[in-house]
């Protein structure tokens, strides 16, 4: 591969994904905002830039892997954006958890200059990052998810495609994170009942993921919730608070009742109030012990 892709944002999901692209064979030009982070890429071929416009070439692709909507939104609009660089024929390949909202003002954005806007969140954690094992969903549009599949194939097992609405992925997204925090609240007090029965929660938590529950959410979550290892964090619970606030937002746009949203919401805010922001987010069981008067 000789193309070269722009990428914003070495957090924990963004570093192994760019060090997949470099693997990959791609060039690779990097920003993130804190420079002394993409010196250790640099090492592996990287160009590291110290403005954010330089690492946009016209009519190239950029890669974004940011926090929230509003570092999304000031990377695209800010001095030096990705909007005044990408001209004509240009693609910004957005893979952060973003409100769908923030995905059709983006497109919008993109669509006077003549370039064009993909969303394409991940749904995997950093180890999985760093394994090439992320899925991947994408929206936008058709010539565009052509030209960055091969990019796409590079960091992930597997990409599907829910059409040109640039908002789309977006949802689908939403809807994933979800349905793990209702796996999370449901494997918290499922444990709570065991461990208040005189039983094993670590026993329990592999029978469940050896048998009726044999798959990665549950196995993943079931080990660590049930030996409470929430440090490091794969997936702090600041940004599953920010999530869930995502996901409630969208059900009031769309008017979509979604009680065990709410209940999600109430555990992550509870969490960060209770000192655990930069924990991994299963943290939110001990929220639910705390009810049951564990620990």
């Amino acid at each position: 591969m000789t193309q070269t892709v722009g990428f914003v944002g070495l957090g924990n999901m963004g570093l192994p994904m760019a060090r997949n692209l470099l693997k990959a064979g791609f060039k690779v030009c990097v920003y993130n905002r804190t420079p002394d982070k993409a010196q250790v890429l640099a090492a592996e071929g990287a160009t590291i830039v110290a403005r954010l416009a330089d690492a946009v070439t016209a009519d190239g692709v950029v890669i974004t892997m940011l926090a929230n909507d509003a570092a999304v939104e000031e990377v695209v609009t800010g001095p030096g954006g990705i909007a005044g660089a990408l001209g004509a024929g240009g693609i910004h390949v957005s893979m952060s958890t973003i409100a769908p909202a923030t995905s059709r003002r983006l497109s919008a954005i993109h669509a006077p200059r003549g370039s064009l806007y993909i969303a394409a969140p991940v749904f995997g954690r950093p180890e999985a990052a760093a394994a090439k094992k992320l899925w991947i969903c994408q929206s936008g549009a058709t010539a565009a998810k052509e030209r960055i599949r091969p990019l796409l194939a590079a960091m992930g097992q597997g990409t599907y495609d829910f059409g040109e609405d640039p908002s789309a992925a977006s949802t689908v997204k939403l809807c994933g994170n979800f349905m793990i925090l209702s796996v999370l609240e449901t494997l918290g007090e499922a444990l709570a009942l065991a461990e208040k029965s005189g039983l094993d929660r670590k026993a329990l938590a592999s029978f469940f993921g050896e048998t009726i529950f044999a798959c990665p959410m549950y196995q993943i979550y079931g080990r660590s919730i049930a030996s409470r290892a929430y440090e490091p964090a794969g997936f702090r619970v600041e940004l599953g608070l920010k999530d869930a606030n995502l996901i409630i937002d969208a059900a009031n746009e769309t008017k979509t009742p979604m009680p065990l949203a709410h209940l999600a919401q109430e555990r992550m805010l509870a969490a960060v109030a209770n000192g655990h922001k930069d924990l991994d987010w299963a943290a939110i069981e001990l929220m639910i012990a705390g009810n049951a008067g564990l620990r």
